[in-house]
């Protein structure tokens, strides 16, 4: 939608399940690539185990020959936890997010609870390093000292996802109790984060035409009351995307997606 409008965009996954490769039908990794056919879109996949290995050789290098292989081993094995790995891929983020080639960055993200804990992270790590600058100076991933010019990274990630002008958070939820629920304590809990720009889109509404069907009527009647809810309890603004008759993959299928996001929700 956003490429359509002749924006430069580039969609990034941080996904460890992602499918982006499968939708689009093309390679995705960790070079944004062009999307053929579609002028103006990039993709590319955050890999945490890529990311983790990047991270580890770039800290590590200047220590090699410097050290003796012992040392560095143990130091290998100390940033192989899921703490350097965490901070490794939001290094990655924060790279995407600092990308000035493109008109809109879209940041396609796991599950809600993997994705709070991803934007939780720049908060806790600003306060883990300055902590341990103050007590042992050290951190699973470095001296505290080392890191301080991470520290500011992490700061200004958190600024430049709590400026409404520049960032907007999309959830994706299903006219159903369980998945509504859970966006709204997503939302909630994103509130407390700082992030307020908030849009949610209903996913997977039965369409008006085909509610006369006995199956879709019965489908559509589960539907209504929790849209009804969700209107009234989301504070931000909502649309709804239709259920599709085929699988959501192609770009020719993608651009229906986009016309019909476009008519839903005002990005």
């Amino acid at each position: 939608m956003l490429a359509s409008r002749g924006a430069s965009t580039l969609l990034v996954t941080t996904d460890p399940a992602s499918n982006l490769g499968d939708v689009f039908e093309q390679t995705v990794d960790a070079q944004a690539r062009a999307v053929p056919g579609a002028p103006h879109l990039f993709v590319q996949e955050i890999n945490p185990e890529a990311a983790l290995r990047a991270y580890r050789e770039r800290a590590l290098a200047p220590l090699v020959g410097r050290f003796p292989e012992d040392v560095i081993r143990s130091l290998e094995e100390k940033m192989s936890g899921p703490c350097t790995e965490e901070i490794a891929t939001f290094d990655q983020f924060i790279a995407r997010m600092n990308e000035s080639r493109y008109d809109w960055m879209v940041f396609d993200t796991a599950p809600t609870g993997h994705t709070l804990r991803l934007l939780e992270l720049p908060g806790q790590w600003s306060v883990h390093i300055e902590e341990s600058a103050k007590g042992s100076g050290q951190t699973c991933i470095g001296a505290a000292e080392s890191l301080m010019a991470s520290k500011e990274q992490y700061d200004g990630a958190v600024r430049v996802l709590q400026d409404p002008a520049r960032t907007a958070f999309v959830f994706v939820t299903q006219a159903a109790k369980l998945p509504m629920e859970e966006m709204l304590r997503s939302a909630e809990e994103l509130r407390r984060l700082g992030v307020e720009n908030q849009y949610a889109i209903v996913n997977g509404v039965i369409p008006e035409d085909e509610r006369t069907h006995p199956y879709s009527m019965r489908r559509w009647q589960k539907q209504r009351p929790f849209l009804v809810a969700v209107g009234r309890r989301f504070t931000g603004p909502l649309g709804q995307m239709p259920l599709y008759a085929d699988e959501v993959k192609g770009l020719a299928m993608l651009r229906q997606v986009g016309e019909d996001l476009q008519d839903a929700i005002a990005l």
